[in-house]
């Protein structure tokens, strides 16, 4: 017999949900907990256990759950229409708005996620080029699609020499002419990452970067990684473009607007959504051009059922309005804050970590010294379990909510007070797991 409502709920679900749910994100042993309702930065279970949601539905969340004015303007949004085969008036205000925060967004168009976004630009920077390869970094993230994945967890048994790193199949089954066209580097090695782009220069149509890739380490690229990419793409007829999903809430302009340079095209989502699902393709007015529908060929031949439908950009405009310079100011403040407080209980506890990040998110490392490539950040199965374990501990006995990979995104509605509980609660985590992190980190350095 369940012994709570997540375990009876989870049984059901099981009967009709592949693993019983449809992302694997949600997933801990032995059930995923259930949400009944959620407000700001707080989120209740169906045990009526009340956490503190330092997740943010994996970053999507600017101003935490259930806004009041995002709620009233969908609500009234709602009462209009959900969708329409025609355009809307919300689609090209949040265009105008987006376009305002960053001048390299001449020009946009709206889908329905993040990984559909990334998809897009990839597939428009072989239109515009007419070339094949997609060049990635190691370790990043850039959503689902087929070329996005390659290389995005890779390990010691198959992501070969650091000077000419494989391409490695996330997906079982994955063609291996599919792998040819996906050329991967080192994330900031810029001598390493020029020489591997060299040898396949006639082939590559974009660069494709995330400025503080997650998934490598949540490490800011360097401006003079950035600057050698892009220079390089001058030479070589390639585009570079951004993966900017979650980095966008980085700066009021997103994680490029600190850089002298500027992508050719950027990828947008989560937190452009105000809640709802979303992406957006924004950049050169020339390379764009390939999914005008007004030329008599075109190269791209795009569209999608709720691509800017206008509850999606309606709460999204609502919600980047909110966004506006002095929220991002405060909210990047208080987040240098939690930071400091997390080194602090670090030190503290005599636990051997370190904290990278950049903006309103931050990722925390079970080793000494912070990683700066995807390899020093990879997590063997040992690391992965310790770092449930802390999940777990901060889930259950702390009532706090981490991504899963022991990182932290700040929504708006976060205030000092959460950020108190984050860090001590933290902090006896790391004394709880002491011992079992010592001996991990006595058996790897």
């Amino acid at each position: 017999m369940p012994t709570n409502k997540h375990e009876a709920l989870y049984n059901e679900a099981c009967n009709y949900l592949t693993g019983g749910l449809s992302r694997n994100t949600v997933y801990r042993y032995p059930h995923p907990i259930y949400a009944a309702k959620a407000s700001g930065c707080y989120v209740t279970d169906m045990e009526g256990v009340e956490r503190i949601d330092f997740a943010n539905n994996m970053a999507a969340l600017i101003h935490g759950h259930a806004h009041p004015t995002i709620v009233e303007a969908v609500i009234e949004q709602l009462q209009k229409g959900t969708a329409y085969t025609t355009g809307t008036v919300p689609e090209i205000e949040l265009a105008k708005h987006l376009n305002s925060r960053q001048n390299a967004f001449e020009i946009m168009r709206f889908v329905n996620s993040g990984t559909e976004a990334v998809m897009a630009m990839m597939k428009a920077s072989r239109a515009y080029t007419g070339k094949p390869k997609i060049a990635k970094a190691e370790g990043a993230y850039h959503g689902t699609s087929n070329f996005a994945e390659v290389s995005q967890a890779p390990n010691p048994d198959n992501w070969g020499d650091i000077d000419s790193p494989n391409s490695v199949a996330h997906v079982h089954g994955t063609p291996q002419g599919l792998l040819d066209n996906v050329v991967i580097f080192p994330f900031n090695d810029i001598k390493r990452t020029l020489a591997i782009l060299d040898r396949h220069a006639k082939d590559i149509a974009c660069v494709m970067l995330d400025p503080v890739p997650h998934r490598v380490g949540l490490c800011r690229a360097d401006d003079a990684y950035i600057e050698a990419l892009y220079h390089w793409t001058r030479k070589n007829n390639a585009l570079l473009v951004f993966d900017e999903v979650v980095t966008f809430r980085v700066s009021y302009g997103g994680g490029q607007e600190s850089y002298k340079v500027k992508p050719d095209m950027t990828a947008l989502g989560k937190i452009i959504g105000g809640g709802f699902p979303v992406g957006a393709l924004c950049g050169r007015e020339d390379v764009m051009k390939v999914l005008d529908p007004r030329q008599p060929k075109i190269p791209f031949p795009h569209s999608g059922t709720f691509s800017a439908n206008p509850i999606t950009m309606t709460a999204g405009l609502t919600a980047m309005k909110l966004f506006d310079r002095e929220a991002v100011k405060k909210l990047n403040a208080l987040t240098d804050i939690a930071v400091k407080q997390i080194r602090e209980a670090i030190k503290l506890s005599g636990v051997p970590a370190s904290v990278t990040g950049a903006g309103s998110m931050f990722r925390i490392h079970l080793r000494p010294n912070p990683p700066t490539t995807y390899r020093e950040a990879y997590r063997t199965p040992d690391r992965l379990a310790l770092i449930q374990e802390l999940l777990d501990y901060m889930l259950y006995e702390e009532k706090i909510m981490f991504i899963n990979t022991l990182s932290c995104m700040l929504s708006t509605a976060i205030t000092q007070k959460e950020v108190d509980r984050l860090s001590e609660g933290f902090y006896r985590a790391l004394l709880n797991k002491k011992d079992k992190i010592m001996a991990l980190q006595k058996n790897t350095y």
